[in-house]
């Protein structure tokens, strides 16, 4: 877990060099605490899932680049195997673990994140890029997903899409973990960037993404 942790702090400060963002600046943009920030920054910190997907969000990038330095691109083997990833987290304060099972493709606009909620678990959303939409697929377990504040109960091979452009929520109603599958969708437009913020043109063509 120290070594997920030590990734996370050094990709952190990577993406704050490349906008040259104060921890002030960060927080304003994230809606993370400057404290928790600089708790993550120094690996003294865990970051739960919400936490990180807000700082993605804050960002604009995909969730998967904060654990994958190096994104899918356009000629990579599409038959192959999904990379072996380390967790987001091994069960955080929330009771949630995501793995990214394939990282950020620019060339789709989509990542495959695999979510574990543990029994009775809640762990709410903050809004996400404008334009991103989420896929959820019960995998195994139960799963009650909110949106528009109405809560929505899955089963094993049920499945949900829904605009995460906007608070949402998770939890898990059984005894037994939740185990599920999120495809993520990053439209063009929606100001995503694929990497650091190093030379790289946003998803949504010439357009600035809106920082």
């Amino acid at each position: 877990m120290q070594e997920i942790s030590q990734h996370i702090a050094e990709r952190l400060r990577t993406l704050r060099r490349a906008e040259a963002w104060s921890l002030d600046r960060t927080a304003r943009e994230t809606g993370v605490s400057k404290a928790m920030l600089g708790q993550i920054e120094r690996g003294e910190s865990s970051p739960t899932v919400a936490t990180l997907w807000k700082i993605a969000s804050g960002f604009r990038v995909p969730f998967s680049s904060l654990f994958e330095p190096e994104a899918v691109g356009e000629g990579d083997d599409a038959t192959g195997a999904a990379r072996q990833a380390a967790p987001a987290s091994e069960g955080d304060a929330a009771g949630m673990a995501a793995v990214p099972l394939f990282p950020f493709d620019p060339a789709l606009g989509f990542e495959l994140l695999v979510v574990t909620l543990a029994a009775g678990a809640v762990s709410e959303s903050a809004p996400h890029a404008p334009g991103v939409v989420e896929h959820l697929v019960v995998v195994e377990g139960e799963l009650e997903v909110r949106v528009d504040g109405v809560w929505r109960r899955l089963t094993a091979g049920e499945g949900l899409r829904f605009a995460a452009d906007r608070p949402h929520a998770y939890r898990n109603p059984g005894q037994g973990a939740a185990r599920f599958h999120d495809v993520i969708h990053y439209p063009r437009g929606s100001g995503v960037s694929p990497g650091d913020g190093i030379g790289e043109a946003s998803l949504g063509s010439d357009s600035a993404s809106g920082r």
